[in-house]
């Protein structure tokens, strides 16, 4: 769902705020670090972490970066594809009913591993199915983000804090719209809605219902 930075720009001028285009710069500087500092605070004290068994996070991490350093995924790196699964399993938050987020781990379930936005996604969760089979007290929700976490870090990115906690639910838990349906990817944004006004306005519906505004839209839009 993440294109470059001029995408960032196209975004903006859709937008139609003259405020969030002279903030471009900004956009330009840090766009990347927009994305891990989204992921931060979602990988940081979630308010609905519980206490899980105990898991053993140093095991956990070593066999995550053995696949990360695998050369049998030379030619398609698994890092960046743990941070999509990561941000996309969080990206169906809503601020307004509290549903959704990276607790549930519902992308299990073909009703939301089926959307088109998630495509693709089903072989980074399994490569990390050996993980979660050799530490069965590990749920999927805090695999897929602690995975995002030890790939950003592994690529050369900061340190990110992670507090675990998230449980795996049914698929009753699957995040739907609640008020109106906007596109077929479910709460995921679709990258274009076939007019600039219509796009901007998905993209609006899309992260404001996250708690986003305009200007961090186009950084996580450049990222």
């Amino acid at each position: 769902m993440f294109g470059r930075v001029r995408v960032g720009a196209r975004f903006a001028a859709r937008l139609g705020n003259r405020a969030v285009m002279a903030r471009l710069p900004l956009a330009r500087a840090g766009a990347a670090a927009a994305g891990v500092v989204t992921l931060a605070t979602l990988a940081s004290a979630p308010v609905w972490c519980r206490e899980q068994p105990a898991v053993n996070w140093v095991k956990v991490r070593e066999q995550i970066v053995e696949i990360l350093d695998s050369e049998d995924h030379m030619e398609e790196p698994p890092g960046p594809q743990f941070v999509r699964l990561a941000w996309h399993s969080a990206g169906t938050y809503c601020k307004h009913t509290k549903t959704g987020g990276s607790d549930a781990a519902t992308m299990r379930y073909g009703a939301e591993g089926n959307w088109g936005a998630n495509a693709g996604l089903a072989k980074s969760r399994g490569l990390l199915e050996e993980v979660k089979v050799r530490h069965p007290n590990l749920s999927y929700a805090d695999l897929w983000v602690f995975a995002a976490i030890v790939a950003i870090e592994e690529m050369g990115g900061p340190k990110i804090p992670f507090k675990p906690g998230r449980t795996d639910k049914a698929p009753a838990a699957t995040p739907t719209w609640t008020i109106s349906k906007h596109a077929e990817d479910g709460r995921l944004p679709s990258a274009d809605m076939g007019a600039d006004a219509a796009t901007a306005a998905h993209l609006r519906n899309i992260f404001n219902r996250m708690g986003f505004n305009d200007q961090e839209i186009v950084a996580l839009s450049g990222a």
